[in-house]
């Protein structure tokens, strides 16, 4: 049972680390690189979760030391979250994350006076296209934001 034991100290030892931050930061930085956002929001909420793990350890860390397969329960959760066939950041971003922060996100244009298909239109833009929109229609009005969204569906039905 000790030889047991200290094989699995060891692999927790050993594999924890390359699990949880060599493998990411090597994906990290290859996400980086790549012309994919799909990778990047996979790696951006891996590193905010790994965070909240580490914190969630350092504020438990009297309760956690009377639980002896935490170390190993933690490794599997990372493993989860890392490993590409399971992709667990992404996962929980998107059902967990996602919901919240695009509720964020329109807040703003929910509690405007835009008109109902100018609101369509705003919401389907990252944040900081929306912020130049809204401060070129403040600059211009709003029939100068009508006229942009017809030209553009003109062009969109050229091609």
């Amino acid at each position: 049972m000790g030889i047991l034991a200290t094989m699995a100290r060891t692999i927790d030892t050993l594999v924890g680390p390359g699990v949880m931050l060599l493998y990411p930061l090597l994906a990290s930085m290859k996400s980086i690189e790549s012309p994919n956002t799909l990778d990047d929001q996979q790696w951006l909420t891996y590193w905010v979760l790994y965070s909240f793990i580490t914190l969630f350890e350092l504020f438990c860390h009297e309760l956690l030391s009377w639980v002896p397969i935490w170390p190993y329960v933690k490794l599997v959760f990372c493993l989860w979250l890392v490993l590409p066939m399971f992709n667990g950041a992404a996962y929980i971003y998107d059902n967990y994350v996602r919901p919240y922060t695009k509720n964020m996100a329109t807040f703003g244009i929910n509690n405007s006076n835009y008109a109902e298909h100018h609101k369509k239109v705003l919401q389907m833009m990252s944040f900081d296209v929306r912020k130049s929109v809204e401060s070129y229609i403040q600059k211009y009005g709003p029939d100068a934001f009508e006229r942009v969204i017809k030209t553009a569906e003109k062009e969109a039905r050229k091609h």
